[in-house]
């Protein structure tokens, strides 16, 4: 299960989340979305720790972050 979704047709490509993860697992994504911007994208959402300094950074909400059940 994904634990960082990125609503890539919002995004405006910033950077700030980038700047903010403490594991360095976002990236510029090699493609434009549908208004012409470069969205960002996970590369490693094993890695990721939910931490939600990404989702919190972003001025356009377009990061939602879930956290994984430890009870299962």
């Amino acid at each position: 299960m994904n634990r960082v979704v990125f609503h890539e047709d919002h995004c405006k490509g910033c950077g700030l989340c980038i700047s903010v993860c403490p594991k360095g697992i976002i990236q510029a994504a090699e493609h434009m979305n549908k208004k012409g911007y470069q969205p960002v994208e996970v590369i490693n959402q094993e890695a990721c720790t939910s931490c939600t300094a990404c989702a919190l950074i972003c001025p356009d909400t377009v990061i939602t972050v879930y956290r994984p059940d430890k009870t299962a």
